[in-house]
């Protein structure tokens, strides 16, 4: 099938994994010319018969457009796929999960090469690509002058959200929202492992769950107001006193339940650690700054 050419950006789309493809596609539907390469030739054939170019090496797929995107395993894979590829005055944007010094170091590595590049953060899973208000989008960091030059192709797969010059910020801002959600998680393993053994429907449960955890969610931002002002105590409701003595029942009802509270404990006893210090009247925001080394 020809290419469409209904003229949008032409772009290059190395990596076709469950991310990739979502990607290319909802790039092809908008009507961007679209090269493609993976490792994996079989993997580029469907995304060929609606109408991307497929290149046999990514060098070739590099040269094909101006403004490259990567979206593969990790750093490496990225290096590897970009090693023998002609990337001066190419538009380089990595779309692969990565950390902030990671991100950093193939922004230098790409500049050394003639390249502008910009990293990026993908907050959202395969099926809210190309989906309007799905709440899926992308932190984008780096190269204020790409982004901004490609600001309209880059929001067609998600929204965009800008987070600085620094290349490692979108990486930053990616694992640090990851991390919350995985404390969250992790979270919500321990209420349901209570209730696993009682005739408590897990599906009658999770409404509650949800619930509550929509109700707590505010509180991020009286932390960052005590992290900002230094002041631990304005706004407090419930004290890391009372937080700490009101742990024990969480401890004991997990003993009842039989249930590990492996999930728990770390956190648990960072509280324990900054009440020994005599920060009692403090919320427990200064466990923020226990876990700086």
């Amino acid at each position: 099938m020809a290419q469409n050419n209904s003229g949008g950006t032409p772009l290059t789309l190395l990596g076709l994994g469950a991310m990739g493809t979502a990607l290319a596609r909802a790039w092809l539907a908008a009507g961007h010319p679209l090269t493609v390469w993976n490792r994996t030739a079989a993997r580029t054939e469907p995304l060929a018969a609606e109408g991307a170019a497929v290149a046999g090496t990514a060098a070739g797929a590099v040269a094909a457009n101006g403004l490259v995107l990567t979206c593969l395993l990790d750093d490496a894979s990225v290096r590897e796929a970009l090693a023998d590829a002609d990337l001066d005055g190419r538009d380089l944007v990595n779309l692969t999960t990565s950390t902030p010094g990671q991100a950093r170091a193939l922004a230098e590595w790409a500049g050394q090469r003639g390249a502008r590049f910009l990293d990026a953060g993908i907050m959202a899973v395969p099926r809210m690509i190309g989906v309007p208000d799905s709440g899926g989008y992308v932190f984008y960091s780096g190269s204020r002058e790409l982004f901004d030059a490609h600001r309209d192709t880059l929001a067609v797969p998600a929204d965009t959200r800008y987070v600085g010059s620094d290349p490692g910020f979108a990486a930053l801002h990616d694992v640090a929202l990851l991390s919350a959600m995985t404390g969250m998680f992790s979270g919500v393993a321990h209420a349901f492992a209570l209730l696993r053994r009682e005739e408590i429907p897990p599906k009658e449960f999770a409404p509650l769950v949800e619930g509550w955890l929509t109700g707590m969610a505010p509180y991020v931002h009286l932390m960052a107001a005590q992290l900002g002002s230094g002041d631990y105590v304005t706004g407090t409701e419930s004290n890391l006193a009372m937080m700490v003595a009101a742990n024990a029942t969480l401890l004991d009802t997990a003993r009842e339940q039989g249930v590990s509270p492996e999930l728990l404990t770390p956190y648990l006893e960072l509280m324990a650690r900054r009440l020994a210090d005599g920060h009692g009247a403090e919320s427990d925001t200064g466990v923020v700054d226990l876990l700086l080394h």
